[in-house]
């Protein structure tokens, strides 16, 4: 059984924000898009609130929503699916919840591949399983052998998360052949793989554990429309899984939330078959090429972006300080609030790496930048 106790002060996106707020500094720390969203989508909100939907809904979710996710599932991404392989979630961290508390027990391992989000080890916890975390290699993509050497007969679940957060990496084919190997190699093992960033990608393609059959039976997905959508605050999302591995995981879901927000479902559901994730994909890379081209004339280092709205930077040529002192220091001297890199290493390896979030609008970016280049 894990040793580790479950964390008990703010999280760090907790802390920078309020510091951010505390010193008037621009927010490029937390993952909040702050532009308008869709006009339609906001009309399909206003429709939906107008009508019927304001009773339960079903515990897996409207029937309308998942069966426009699985033809937006297939008509953008290719991957069979069937609505009773989909379940709606209170956004994407409750189907990582949900998921590890109804395939991990006492006593199992999972394996975490740092640096990752904060919100994987908790639930592992909670179950009296063990986290092991394994650090991805110094250009943040998979060391298949120090991912082979922790898995063992213990092992339950292998968490995954391509784009990547906070990196900003994508996963390979070649990652997925190793995958593929490690899972025929182990019977035992499940993948969950956090995919809330699967349609911002740039200039490498996503691809999905749907996309492989060997890995489509053994895997759960997790998705987010808070990401897709950009509207965060309404914490929707869902996951989609194998008929035997979803009924374990509806048995948790109906005792945890029962169901999610039936006014959301019923307008995304009307808002999905309009929906194109090749715009937003479009409108979220300028934004990446602006705040990199604009970081060019600063003493930042940028780092690989391929995916997600996160841009990670190496600030050795500007500071020796760690890197939680960087972005207090950042912060209270220089106005921008940035996210630390070594809190998503359980090791707390710092490399001199901070995360910057660029989806914001370009009046925000250019402030942001103006401050950064004059450090």
């Amino acid at each position: 059984m894990a040793t580790l106790s479950i964390p008990s002060t703010p999280s760090i996106f907790s802390v920078m924000t309020q510091l951010a707020n505390e010193y008037g500094a621009i927010n490029l720390a937390q993952g909040f898009p702050n532009f308008p969203i869709d006009q339609t989508l906001r009309d399909a909100v206003s429709e939906a609130a107008q009508g019927g939907a304001h009773q339960y809904a079903p515990y897996q979710g409207q029937l309308s929503l998942r069966t426009a996710i699985k033809h937006f599932i297939e008509q953008h991404n290719g991957y069979p699916i069937t609505t009773d392989e989909i379940l709606i979630t209170a956004g994407a961290t409750q189907a990582i919840f949900t998921t590890v508390q109804a395939l991990v027990s006492t006593g199992d391992e999972v394996v975490l591949l740092d640096p990752c989000y904060d919100c994987y080890e908790t639930p592992v916890l909670l179950v009296g399983g063990t986290p092991v975390h394994v650090e991805l290699g110094r250009d943040f993509l998979p060391d298949w052998q120090a991912i082979t050497s922790a898995v063992n007969s213990k092992t339950r679940l292998l968490i995954i998360n391509s784009p990547h957060n906070p990196s900003g990496r994508v996963w390979t084919e070649a990652d997925f052949s190793q995958l593929i190997h490690l899972v025929s190699m182990n019977p035992k093992l499940t993948i969950l793989s956090d995919e809330v960033y699967e349609y911002l990608t740039y200039s490498s393609a996503h691809i999905s554990v749907r996309a492989y059959e060997a890995l489509r039976t053994r895997s759960v997905v997790v998705s987010s429309f808070g990401k897709t959508l950009q509207v965060t605050g309404w914490k929707m999302g869902y996951l989609s899984a194998p008929t035997p591995l979803m009924q374990r995981i509806l048995n948790v879901h109906q005792y945890l939330v029962f169901s999610v927000n039936s006014v959301m479902q019923d307008a995304i559901s009307r808002y999905l078959p309009t929906f194109n994730p090749a715009l937003i994909r479009a409108e979220y890379e300028e934004r990446m090429m602006y705040f990199r081209q604009g970081l060019s004339a600063s003493r930042l280092t940028c780092l690989p972006c391929e995916g997600t709205y996160f841009q990670t930077v190496d600030y050795s040529q500007i500071s020796t300080q760690n890197d939680v002192d960087f972005c207090m220091w950042l912060i209270k001297e220089h106005g921008v609030a940035a996210i630390p890199l070594s809190v998503f290493y359980k090791s707390k390896k710092d490399l001199n790496h901070i995360r910057l979030c660029f989806a914001k609008d370009h009046e925000t970016l250019t402030n942001a930048l103006e401050k950064l280049c004059k450090i």
